[in-house]
């Protein structure tokens, strides 16, 4: 029997917001943790975010919006935190410690806790005793832009409690989402924090003017550079080619089968890095685009209107790989380019000369 849970999400960015559409598209009602009292009032007046996904349309009978993070927790038995990486501590940080104690949590965060330089999960434990068995991750491919005109995409839940990460995927499964389930939960947060960076190489590369062959060659090395740093960091899925012998057939509403065992050329890591290199929905491309254009840090983060989790990545897993010891001469650049001032051009010249 699949479990029932109340849902409250913390945060209504776009990809918060694209989650509320998911959940209540399929009649569940959420507790919906919304920063601004204006926001809530025009969301409860006109039925959609002023701010972002303008186009999805609420059923507002399905939402309790709030300005208070406590009451959604509270009133929640599975809380998602869609907020970006660099604000979670702030949102996080003066809650009572025993606040998630019987709660499961969804991060669906594609990044790193900048000043703790943690994954969400490790920052969990440490500061409210959050179990890994409680603790789940949701990631795609796929974008909140893509989800609000309901074009078929795909989210892939993690979490180690694979009968529970089954029964939260269930809640967001609809006509035009599938959902894949595995329980490789380091190596889904990894690899999500690693391709927003290559997405804004991908980005740089694009405002310096290199064509596609050249960005197909970069994309693809960029897939090699992350299967080296997991596998040193002693994650096991990133056999490319190789599929799992005992994959569950598709049954019922299922379209696909679920695999115990994934790989990375699966769609969560390789499916989730060419997406976010390629598609014009990215913010981290759109963002290495302006970089590679000549638009200074501070330029580009005021033109956007959404955070690009890529640029504080790329700090964070500079400081990882002090101790993991991979190779990685492209996320190794992208950093030098975004904090160390190289000229993007000079950049990406020695990006060339470490292609295959």
């Amino acid at each position: 029997m699949v479990q029932k849970f109340t849902f409250g999400i913390i945060g209504s960015g776009s990809w918060g917001t694209a989650l509320a559409k998911i959940l209540t598209d399929n009649k569940n009602k959420i507790n919906w943790w919304i920063r601004s009292e204006e926001n809530i009032k025009y969301l409860s007046a006109r039925h959609h975010n002023p701010q972002y996904l303008s186009s999805v349309f609420f059923d507002t009978t399905l939402l309790q919006p709030t300005i208070n993070v406590s009451e959604v927790i509270n009133n929640s038995d599975c809380i998602i935190i869609a907020v970006p990486s660099a604000y979670a501590a702030d949102t996080l940080g003066k809650l009572d410690k025993n606040i998630f104690k019987g709660k499961k949590i969804v991060s669906a965060i594609k990044g790193i806790l900048p000043n703790q330089n943690l994954l969400l999960n490790d920052y969990l434990k440490q500061e409210f005793n959050v179990e890994l068995e409680n603790y789940f991750a949701v990631l795609g491919p796929c974008h909140a832009e893509e989800v609000a005109s309901e074009k078929l995409s795909y989210l892939t839940f993690s979490g180690v409690d694979e009968k529970t990460t089954s029964d939260i995927a269930s809640h967001f499964k609809t006509a035009y989402l599938n959902t894949i389930v595995n329980p490789d939960i380091y190596g889904v947060q990894f690899a999500a924090i690693l391709k927003n960076i290559y997405a804004l190489g991908a980005g740089i590369a694009h405002g310096l003017e290199y064509g596609d062959n050249f960005l197909s060659v970069l994309i693809a090395n960029s897939a090699d550079e992350m299967a080296g740093f997991l596998r040193k960091a002693g994650i096991k899925n990133i056999d490319v080619g190789h599929i799992a012998d005992d994959r569950k057939p598709a049954t019922g509403n299922n379209r696909k089968p679920t695999a115990s065992h994934i790989n990375y050329a699966a769609s969560v890591y390789l499916g989730d890095l060419l997406v976010t290199c390629y598609s014009p929905y990215s913010r981290n491309r759109t963002f290495g685009n302006m970089i590679g254009k000549g638009y200074s840090v501070k330029t580009a983060q005021l033109e956007m209107s959404m955070v690009a989790e890529g640029y504080n990545a790329s700090k964070c897993m500079k400081i990882i790989n002090e101790n993991i010891k991979a190779d990685m001469p492209i996320a190794e650049t992208v950093y030098k380019i975004l904090w160390k001032n190289m000229p993007a051009a000079e950049g990406f010249a020695k990006i060339e000369e470490t292609l295959v």
